[in-house]
């Protein structure tokens, strides 16, 4: 797996911690290895001085939704300034434009601020920075190939931030990392909808999109969010709960609905599914068990999407301890852990992917 490193003499580095964890947040960067920080918008940590040798494959990654190399800032008030837009442009293109990134994405340092002004100067700056760089190689985020750098910017009240790095690297394909999702339209079941829809678009840092058509277990999957969410991309889907599913997915094609207790469901012989989903309240310890047991039926390389549900975050000691403990009884069973997250609509708890070696 892609991971940055912290070299002391290349400067200060952007790390961002859901404000959820904002009470272990200076055990989290300690960890990192960062010996100074200053707090930038919402949940951005700005590292000043430290050494760690990787966030991806730290004990820590998993609190660290994004990241980035700071090769350029600008510590001002952009309300203030006078032509901000025009003035980061150039000096952009100045500082960049030789290292030919594959694309420019330019964001907010506290981006559910109800203040519309950072988020018009983010998109606007953007449009400028597109006009005064040579044509660049992709133009929309997920485009990009996960492995080549792209120009990531945000931009607040505190100024601007910004530097190149390969979106694997940095833990996203947006600046900051995360894909927001409307979830007012009347159609929407439930939040978890949201969650597997931004686990999708984070897994195309690692893999490609399932195919049209691919078939999906899903353990615990009442109310249907996900289940609506995954059949609204053409996926198939044999759906376990012991409650029924909202009804508005009744007759939906490509469902098939088992109305059982997950622990006594056994599939048909000869039945495979491409991928796993498990969002199941409850130990973590049973919900991986759980997904064990239908291991044998995943096909080689299929996908395991498994929500880790930890007590409420009051330390990093723990919910580190029981990751490893996950992790180890999955590989036992033939799954190979290759990402982790924190996404947008998790709360206390983690996205962990696997695939079947």
């Amino acid at each position: 797996m892609s991971a940055p490193i912290f070299p002391q003499s290349f400067g200060p580095w952007l790390v961002r911690v859901p404000e959820i964890f904002e009470g272990v947040a200076v055990d989290i960067l300690g960890q990192m290895g960062a010996e100074s920080h200053t707090r930038l918008g919402q949940d951005y940590y700005l590292i000043k001085k430290g050494i760690a040798a990787s966030i991806q494959e730290s004990e820590v990654a998993k609190f660290a939704r994004w990241n980035l190399p700071i090769e350029h800032s600008w510590p001002c008030n952009p309300q203030r300034m006078d032509g901000f837009i025009e003035k980061s442009a150039q000096t952009l293109l100045k500082k960049f434009g030789d290292r030919k990134p594959q694309a420019i994405f330019i964001g907010q340092l506290n981006a559910t601020s109800p203040d519309k002004y950072y988020k018009s100067l983010a998109s606007n700056l953007r449009g400028r920075a597109l006009q005064v760089f040579p044509k660049l190689r992709v133009a929309t985020v997920e485009e990009q190939d996960p492995l080549d750098e792209t120009l990531f910017c945000l931009v607040g009240k505190e100024g601007l931030f910004a530097g190149m790095q390969t979106p694997r690297a940095s833990n996203g394909l947006y600046a900051g990392g995360s894909k927001y999702i409307d979830q007012d339209s009347p159609d929407t079941i439930s939040r978890a909808g949201a969650k597997i829809a931004e686990a999708l678009h984070y897994l195309l840092l690692h893999r490609p999109a399932l195919a049209k058509g691919s078939h999906w277990v899903e353990l615990g999957a009442c109310p249907g969010g996900m289940t609506s969410e995954l059949l609204a991309r053409d996926q198939r889907v044999t759906a376990i709960d012991r409650a029924p599913l909202d009804r508005r997915l009744d007759g939906r094609p490509g469902l098939k609905f088992i109305h059982a207790d997950v622990a006594t469901f056994a599939p048909d012989k000869g039945i495979t599914f491409d991928a796993i989903l498990s969002d199941l309240n409850g130990p973590p310890e049973e919900s991986i068990a759980h997904v064990m047991r239908l291991t044998p039926n995943l096909r080689s390389k299929g996908l395991v999407v498994f929500t880790l549900k930890v007590p409420k975050i009051e330390s990093v000691d723990g919910p580190c301890a029981l990751f490893r403990k996950i992790v180890k009884v999955a590989s036992g069973a033939g799954l190979r852990l290759f990402a982790q997250t924190h996404l947008t609509y998790n709360r206390h708890e983690f996205t962990l992917f696997f695939e079947r070696q």
